[in-house]
């Protein structure tokens, strides 16, 4: 059966062989609108990437470092298997909010990648009052990140099937979920330096990429570290540079209040600490600890089994370093395959 592309992303695909039309009628109904993400967030304005681009480049603001990524981003993640990157048109960018003190960026509550309406959700970086943002080259590469991020998620490997009506996925990159909701591997222990989370190594893997990318743009482009804390902490993390130093400091009130303009930035910088310790780092450790000197190796092997939905480049390269059933031992919960659940 042929679908077109605006409805399903390039490696999404539809389980089993009843039901299929009544399935696809639902995705093209989530897919059709954006009231749902929309009025998740009543006090932010949104546009469509592109018209927000075009506005703000018509008033003079240099969006050249979101430019120069898209550029990096599209070979790179090709060379992974995905030739399809997100529509930039299926990105609500927050452009303004009337909540006063309004701070938006990649931290900003309740947005991201939502695979059911195949849609991102993403706010301008810094300062919401004015439509524009405060910092462009900055907000420009946190753009960058937040867009190059969403990509793989998009383009990560889904399987869909009903539920009575409801739309599940069974399948996304390397994780499995079981039709009573049970995911393949156990959430990880609270406080803990590492991950053995499918859902934190396949986010991990993703925002690894996009701050390599960021990283990048930002060094062609010329853009030095801020001085002033809140502008220097979000830098750091845009480009994957964050020292536990940072962590800790943002772990404290005290030094988020310091460096914060607003109540709504501090709960920013709050949230850039916590992801900081709770994603990117434990995968960090993962990548160090499975990988070893062949961390890099192990980090695209993650992506490019992500994106195809395929385990077994994924589990040859465990078991060649690590023994039989290597995948199983590192991230199988015992739940999975018990007892069904009563309803």
């Amino acid at each position: 059966m042929g679908v077109s592309p605006r409805l399903l992303a390039p490696n999404e695909h539809l389980a089993g062989t009843t039901g299929v039309g009544r399935l696809l009628e639902r995705l093209a109904e989530l897919r059709a609108t954006t009231d749902t993400l929309t009025a998740q967030h009543p006090t932010v304005t949104f546009r469509p990437l592109p018209q927000a681009l075009r506005e703000w480049e018509a008033a003079g603001l240099d969006m050249g470092p979101f430019r120069y990524g898209l550029a990096i981003l599209r070979p790179r993640y090709a060379a992974l298997g995905l030739a399809r990157t997100l529509p930039l048109d299926r990105v609500l960018l927050g452009v303004q909010c009337s909540a006063p003190g309004a701070h938006g960026g990649f931290h900003h509550p309740n947005q991201g990648y939502r695979h059911l309406q195949m849609r991102a959700v993403i706010t301008a970086l810094g300062p919401m009052a004015t439509g524009r943002p405060e910092r462009v080259h900055l907000a420009s590469l946190d753009l960058l990140r937040a867009y190059a991020h969403d990509c793989l998620h998009y383009g990560s490997y889904r399987s869909y099937k009903l539920r009575g009506d409801e739309v599940i996925r069974s399948q996304y990159g390397v994780n499995f979920r079981r039709h009573d909701g049970r995911t393949y591997s156990a959430p990880d222990l609270d406080g803990s330096p590492t991950t053995r989370n499918l859902g934190v190594v396949m986010e991990g893997a993703c925002d690894r990429e996009a701050r390599t990318i960021a990283r990048a743009a930002a060094r062609q482009y010329g853009i030095a570290e801020p001085v002033d804390a809140v502008h220097r902490y979000t830098f750091r993390d845009i480009t994957g540079r964050l020292t536990v130093e940072d962590t800790d400091d943002l772990a404290r009130a005290e030094v988020r209040a310091a460096a914060a303009p607003s109540a709504a930035a501090e709960e920013f910088l709050r949230s850039l600490g916590g992801f900081e310790r709770a994603i990117d780092a434990r995968y960090e450790r993962f990548l160090a600890e499975v990988g070893r000197d062949e961390a890099e190796d192990l980090h695209v092997t993650v992506l490019t089994s992500m994106i195809t939905g395929v385990l077994t480049p994924l589990c040859d390269w465990l078991r060649k370093r690590r023994g039989p059933r290597a995948f199983e031992g590192l991230f199988l919960s015992p739940a999975y395959f018990g007892p069904v659940r009563p309803a």
